[in-house]
Formats: structure tokens, C-alpha cells, sequence
């Protein structure tokens, strides 16, 4: 009689350690996309509605269409995010670049009209741009 430790070899071993890696690999990419949806501001509510409808009741097609209709935007919603925090930081620091303040305040507005600074905030970060 055979037991589970005879006929569990090596190899069936790491083709478990796989498949843990492809569900871990997808796990990351579909919560990246339900993040999207929700970041998407060029997205009416409806929209995104469907898309985490979608996402939920047909998961693998969901998030591959999702990934081939709108993958750019996953990557210009990153960059703008990135330059954004960038910014903050600058300003939360109190430094600034000495050219650009202009561009500075441009996105310091937008953080404000998105939503992401309050206006005690966007008031704080605006007097130590103009200081």
C-alpha cells in the first residue's frame, strides 16, 4: 500500500511552489487593477461599476480585458502618482527646486482638486511654495 509520502515526489514539490507563485503573481495583478478602477478619475462611477462587476464575476477575463483596454493608463496613473508624491514630499520637506515653482503649484491644485490634500494642506504646502 502506498502512503501520501511515497507517491509526493520532488517534483510535484515544485510544481506546487509554481502554482503558489502564479496565485500569489495573480493575486498582485488583479488587486492592481481593482485599484485602477477605483484611481481612474477619467472613469464615471457607472464605469467603474462595471469594470469591478465584471472583474468579479468573470475574474480572468475580467482583469485581461481590463489589462488590454486600459493597461496604459495603469502606467500614466502610476507616473502621475509617483510625481505627485514626488511634489509633496518637496513641499512637506519645506525645500523647493528653484525653477518650476509655477509647475509646482500647478500640481499642488491638482492634489487639491483630486481630492488628495485637504485645505488646511494645500494652503500649508501653498505658503511654503510662495515663501
Amino acid at each position: 500500500m502506498r502512503t501520501l509520502a511515497t507517491t509526493y515526489t520532488f517534483g510535484d514539490a515544485l510544481l506546487t511552489v509554481l502554482e503558489f507563485a502564479i496565485l500569489f503573481l495573480w493575486i498582485w495583478v488583479a488587486v492592481g487593477v481593482v485599484f485602477d478602477v477605483f484611481r481612474s478619475s477619467d472613469l464615471s462611477n457607472w464605469g467603474k461599476a462595471l469594470w469591478i462587476l465584471f472583474i468579479i464575476v468573470i475574474p480572468y477575463i475580467g482583469v485581461l480585458a481590463y489589462l488590454i483596454a486600459r493597461g496604459h493608463k495603469m502606467h500614466e496613473h502610476r507616473e502621475e502618482d509617483r510625481t505627485q508624491a514626488e511634489a509633496f514630499q518637496r513641499f512637506e520637506a519645506g525645500g523647493r527646486a528653484p525653477s518650476g515653482s509655477v509647475d509646482d503649484l500647478a500640481k499642488l491644485a491638482e492634489l487639491h482638486d483630486r481630492g488628495k490634500l485637504t485645505d488646511a494642506e494645500f494652503n500649508e504646502a501653498k505658503a511654503k511654495l510662495l515663501a
